[in-house]
């Protein structure tokens, strides 16, 4: 029964920069892949960014290639996504979800287990 929970979101201009953590609690193995996904209102849930076991690692929306960098923390059991240059098109709810599998996916339903999500704004 693993948890996953996220935090770092909040208000930011134009050009600011956020780390965003995601921690993990409960059984877990290297037979996985933690992706973090956003949702902005009235949108798709959009993957952002995955990193396998292997610690390979996968930038999705070109837009946020250049920008984000997903990485594990020096212990190991957390992510987090390092944003820079934010952008107004870069607000919207960010989960970090996990899914048993080898290779990264940005396919929301491959993945099992969900935070709560973590509310990113983007504004002057």
């Amino acid at each position: 029964q693993l948890q996953l929970a996220e935090s770092g979101g909040g208000l930011v201009q134009p050009g600011g920069s956020l780390r965003l953590s995601c921690t993990a609690s409960g059984f877990t193995s290297r037979y996985s892949v933690i992706a973090w996904f956003r949702q902005a209102p009235g949108k798709e849930r959009e993957a952002v960014s995955c990193i396998t076991g292997s610690d390979e690692v996968i930038n999705y929306p070109d837009s946020v290639k250049g920008r984000f960098t997903i990485t594990r923390d020096i212990a190991g059991n957390g992510v987090w996504l390092i944003m820079n240059n934010l952008k107004p098109e870069d607000t919207a709810v960010y989960f970090c979800g996990r899914a048993p599998r080898w290779q990264c996916s940005p396919r929301s339903t491959d993945f099992t287990s969900w935070g709560q999500g973590t509310q990113v704004t983007v504004s002057s």
